[in-house]
């Protein structure tokens, strides 16, 4: 019984990875600054207090890892503060070219907007998904939003592995898709036009 529970426990051993805090919950080192108005400091958009990463949502731009990934599970915990409107952001994977399109790099965007988490958007980067069409540059997720109302956490799982991405929301499966133009990148958050707030961004590399 203990080497048949062992055996099922040796895949996960021999392929579990160190994870990588990507925000240290204090700062912002690691990551660079883009928004659309020269003239507005980061620190203005992008702040860090107990703990929390608070993006107010304008003006319009990303925080981008310094390092890029390829290979690797994601995990992010967002909330849209209580009290307020939810609104729309974004995780850009793959990023590379700035400015591809509007102040996004060229990217794969995972949504994390309102209503709608899961979704891939097109920014530069292609993806397919099978038996689906796209509505232009997007992707619908596959299943009903699992969201949580703001003030309270929700939890995002990405695996990107090879040229394959499958998304989670709360434990859900959101989408996936294969044929990816790109296996490898940097990784974004974006400000798009609301405040929201992260606790965590963590990178678990894969074999």
């Amino acid at each position: 019984m203990i080497r048949a529970a062992f055996l099922c426990l040796l895949p996960s051993l021999l392929f579990a990875a160190e994870p990588l805090p990507l925000f240290n919950g204090k700062n912002l080192d690691g990551w660079t600054f883009d928004v659309i108005d020269p003239d507005v400091k980061p620190d203005a958009v992008w702040s860090v207090a107990d703990g929390i990463l608070v993006c107010k949502g304008r003006p319009p731009g990303v925080i981008r890892s310094e390092k890029e990934f390829s290979n690797y599970q994601l995990t992010v915990e967002w909330r849209w503060p209580d009290g307020k409107k939810p609104g729309n952001s974004g995780l850009l994977v793959h990023a590379s070219t700035p400015r591809q399109t509007f102040v996004w790099p060229k990217s794969l965007e995972v949504q994390l907007g309102s209503g709608n988490a899961g979704d891939f958007w097109m920014l530069g980067e292609t993806v397919t998904i099978a038996n689906a069409t796209p509505l232009g540059r997007r992707w619908l997720k596959r299943q009903e939003s699992t969201e949580n109302p703001p003030g309270e956490w929700n939890t995002m799982k990405v695996i990107c592995k090879a040229d394959t991405i499958t998304v989670w929301v709360n434990g859900v499966r959101m989408n996936e898709g294969s044929g990816l133009s790109t296996s490898k990148g940097a990784i974004c958050l974006q400000s798009e036009g609301a405040e929201i707030h992260f606790r965590k961004v963590e990178l678990t590399p894969l074999e």
